[in-house]
C-alpha cells in the first residue's frame, strides 16, 4: 500500500536514509549522498509536514520505501535540455525515492514509480521528471528499464552536496 506519509512516519523514513548511508560508507552501493547533509531526518520531516508531498510504501506495518512527489522543479532543471517541453502544471516530479536495503529486489521501487505515474495521470500531468546522481548506477539502470530517458547531465551543487553530476530523467505519458 502506498499512502501519504504522516509525522509518525518520519523516524522510519530517516532510518531508511541512515541504512542507505551505512551501505554507501561500507562501499556496498554508490548514491553520491552524504550523511548529515542529504538526505537527513530533517529532509523527511520537512516533506511530511507539508502534508501532501511525502509518500510511503507500507506492507504489514513496515515502511519499505518512501519518496516525495510534487511539481517542484529545482533551478538545476532549468539547465537541462528536456526532450519534452511542458508547462509547470504538466510536470510531476519524483524526488528522493528510497527503498529500505532490507527490501531491495522485492519490487518496491518499481511499485513506487508505477504509483507516481498513476498519480500523474490522475492529476492530468503528461510529463514525468526526476533526477539522480550520475554515480548512482543502480537507480539509472532501474529508471532506464522503466522507460525513462536521460536528456542531460547538469553539473551542480545539489542539496548541499558539491560536485554533483545531476542526471535528469524524463518520461512522456
Amino acid at each position: 500500500m502506498i499512502r501519504k506519509a504522516t509525522e509518525n512516519d518520519i523516524a522510519a523514513i530517516a532510518a531508511i536514509y541512515e541504512a542507505i548511508h551505512d551501505r554507501e560508507e561500507a562501499g556496498e552501493i554508490t548514491t553520491g549522498w552524504l550523511r548529515g547533509i542529504y538526505p537527513t531526518e530533517q529532509t523527511a520531516a520537512d516533506s511530511c509536514r507539508k502534508g501532501d508531498e511525502m509518500y510511503v510504501l507500507e506492507e504489514d506495518g513496515v515502511i519499505r520505501a518512501a519518496g516525495r512527489i510534487n511539481q517542484e522543479q529545482g533551478e538545476e532543471y532549468k539547465l537541462c535540455p528536456w526532450q519534452y517541453p511542458a508547462t509547470e502544471q504538466e510536470v510531476l516530479v519524483l524526488h528522493t525515492l528510497v527503498v529500505d536495503p532490507k527490501w531491495n529486489g522485492h519490487g518496491c521501487a518499481t511499485a513506487f514509480v508505477a504509483f507516481y505515474e498513476d498519480l500523474a495521470r490522475q492529476m492530468g500531468c503528461t510529463c514525468l521528471r526526476m533526477d539522480t546522481n550520475a554515480r548512482n548506477a543502480i537507480a539509472r539502470r532501474l529508471y532506464g528499464h522503466l522507460g525513462y530517458a536521460e536528456p542531460g547531465i547538469v553539473p551542480c551543487v545539489f542539496n548541499g552536496i558539491p560536485n554533483v553530476q545531476l542526471v535528469c530523467l524524463e518520461k512522456k505519458l
